[in-house]
């Protein structure tokens, strides 16, 4: 077992604060053992030097601003102590593995991965394409055409193959990759991203770690350039599209209540 995601709490907590049943968040006010959690890790991302990321919050910082969503899960470790596990979506400065937080479900940005010969593969279709397309001659247009039925099986076929790879896991040591977990939520496919989000990070690390959730939230850190509803430090529920089938799945078992 990995424990090193494992992160103590700074100041002491209360028993009268452990919840007995798991807490989800359905509206924007933390546990209060997700809001020390959460603080916490915000305390981290203001004063670490461990990694660069554009949030829109320092003029100094070069590059696209990216604002992102947090997650902190409060659990309980097989000592018996309480802390808490930390991540984030998608991908943080270039990379989706941090020490500080919780590994990603599955390493898609791993080296010599089947994902990254895929698109480099990928990316030599579409530079043929865009030679021929270059060129304008009339005779080249039957090989364009095939090329792009080409790029599109290819696409197709990795990310099936992604998807595949999304194992989830449950309490109850039940296991379904994002294929299962979408159909059984009756949706044709799985959505980009699925799996990325913060909240399944953690559940993941935390049953395969044999440690016991207790609490969860979500916070966004950073400016988005793309929409008004995310607001710096603001807590948000998991969302329902990506989220909602794949924690109906690993929270089976688990009794659970929202705040």
């Amino acid at each position: 077992m990995d424990t090193s995601r494992f992160i103590p709490f700074a100041n002491p907590i209360l028993d009268s604060d452990i919840p007995e049943k798991f807490v989800l968040m359905l509206h924007n006010t933390p546990h209060k053992l997700c809001l020390m959690a959460a603080n916490q890790l915000q305390d981290y991302l203001l004063k670490q030097t461990d990694w660069v990321h554009n949030f829109g919050l320092n003029n100094y910082i070069n590059g696209n601003i990216i604002g992102k969503m947090f997650g902190v899960l409060v659990v309980k470790n097989q000592q018996n102590e309480i802390g808490f596990l930390a991540a984030f979506s998608g991908k943080l400065a270039y990379t989706n593995d941090h020490s500080y937080f919780v590994p990603p479900v599955f390493d898609s940005l791993a080296e010599n991965s089947f994902l990254n010969k895929g698109m480099t593969q990928l990316s030599a279709i579409i530079e043929e394409i865009n030679e021929l397309e270059t060129q304008q001659q009339i005779n080249n247009l039957p090989q364009i055409s095939a090329l792009k039925i080409k790029r599109k099986e290819h696409s197709i076929k990795l990310q099936h193959l992604l998807f595949d790879n999304y194992i989830f896991t449950n309490q109850l040591g039940n296991s379904k990759n994002a294929h299962e977990v979408y159909k059984n939520a009756l949706y044709k496919n799985p959505p980009a991203g699925g799996g990325e989000c913060a909240t399944p990070k953690l559940l993941q690390y935390a049953f395969n770690n044999k440690m016991k959730p207790l609490a969860v939230a979500e916070f966004w850190w950073g400016h988005s350039p793309k929409s008004n509803h995310w607001k710096h430090k603001q807590y948000y529920a998991c969302c329902k599209e990506k989220c909602e089938p794949i924690l109906t799945h690993m929270l089976m078992g688990i009794e659970f209540e929202y705040k």
